[in-house]
């Protein structure tokens, strides 16, 4: 009995954890520039990946920068609001999540503590397409706001 009821926890918490990370965001998106209304002076993201990483969802970004160099970050936390640590990304050092519903996410990036960018991304309903609209001010300190329109791989 007593096994039973560990293997039926043990399943339970393995579902959970499926749902959890079934979330429309998970997976391969590249930037549809067609589509897209970027501001000029920034930098694109060509390619975002979200993976699930342990409890943690992992977020690879390559790209261009601003300068026309490749650009390459990483981040990777929860979709909790709270800050957590970017790597490769000049223009932020910490960035939040929050899960507004299923298929939207609001975003803030900051750097030294101050706020750069915010936005929101939103996959459509049957999963295709990623929105992400996000505005802030460059390092160079002018205002943006910028439509990336991403498909799904």
């Amino acid at each position: 009995m007593k096994t039973r009821t560990i293997a039926l926890a043990l399943a339970l918490c393995f579902v959970c954890a499926a749902v959890c990370f079934a979330s429309p965001q998970m997976g391969t998106w590249k930037l549809n520039e067609a589509k897209s209304k970027l501001a000029p002076g920034t930098g694109k993201n060509n390619t975002v990946v979200y993976e699930a990483a342990g409890d943690n969802v992992k977020v690879t970004i390559d790209g261009t920068g601003a300068d026309g160099q490749p650009a390459h970050s990483e981040w990777t936390g929860k979709f909790d609001g709270k800050d957590y640590a970017v790597t490769g990304d000049p223009n932020s050092d910490m960035r939040s999540y929050r899960q507004v519903n299923a298929h939207t996410l609001d975003l803030t990036m900051k750097k030294d503590g101050k706020v750069t960018t915010t936005g929101r991304i939103v996959v459509s309903a049957d999963g295709k397409t990623r929105t992400v609209t996000t505005s802030g001010t460059s390092p160079q300190g002018k205002k943006f706001k910028s439509i990336a329109v991403y498909d799904k791989q």
